[in-house]
């Protein structure tokens, strides 16, 4: 029996797959959450084989609960289940440690696929995902670009404030933070915002103010 936990912030989708996971024969629900935090806070007695994790939620963000997740629950497997299919979101899960990238409005038995995938050691990529994977394993590496707004969030980043804080001084949402930061973390290569801000002051990224198209080194 596979034991799964749902982390999702949208209570008629979290309902949703509970009831239709429920009816596959090898799956248990462990448990249904609307937060990260609230996932960190039951994982240990939840005991998931699985993590069906969505990646926009209130306060630490999918991918930055990633390795948070499965330091408090090893050997478990992670599945991204998300609306998002975006280059950085979906690179950034997977350097993250998820071995799992499903996107939302597939069907239940895609899901449950994926879920008996990653149980048994193996990736699940969704097939559009897994192209944009491939795609860019096989470019040539690129130089990131930051947009001005990131430049922005990454000098609030680098100053120690809050993702509450930033938003406030930006006049942009505290979503909106955690997206644009995520967003600098992927481009960077970097696993945190320490990391973040450290691998920007040696690429010279905090000295000066580069224009939405001056790539990053």
């Amino acid at each position: 029996m596979i034991r799964v936990l749902i982390v999702d912030d949208h209570p008629v989708v979290r309902e949703g797959l509970v009831a239709a996971l429920e009816d596959e024969s090898d799956i248990r629900i462990a448990g249904a959450v609307g937060s990260a935090e609230e996932a960190l806070r039951t994982v240990g007695t939840a005991r998931p084989d699985v993590i069906l994790l969505d990646l926009e939620l209130p306060g630490l963000g999918g991918v930055e609960a990633i390795p948070r997740l499965a330091a408090a629950r090893p050997g478990a497997g992670i599945v991204v289940l998300t609306a998002y299919d975006a280059d950085e979101r979906v690179l950034g899960a997977v350097r993250a440690g998820a071995r799992g990238y499903v996107l939302k409005g597939v069907s239940i038995e895609e899901i449950a696929r994926a879920i008996r995938t990653v149980h048994g050691g193996g990736s699940y990529l969704a097939s559009p995902v897994a192209a944009k994977v491939l795609s860019e394993l096989r470019s040539p590496r690129r130089a990131a670009v930051l947009s001005a707004r990131e430049q922005a969030v990454l000098r609030e980043v680098a100053a120690g404030r809050s993702t509450k804080q930033i938003a406030h001084a930006l006049g942009i949402t505290e979503r909106t933070v955690k997206f644009h930061v995520s967003s600098i973390m992927n481009k960077l290569g970097a696993g945190n915002r320490a990391q973040a801000v450290a691998e920007a002051a040696q690429r010279g990224l905090l000295d000066r103010r580069r224009s939405e198209e001056d790539p990053v080194p």
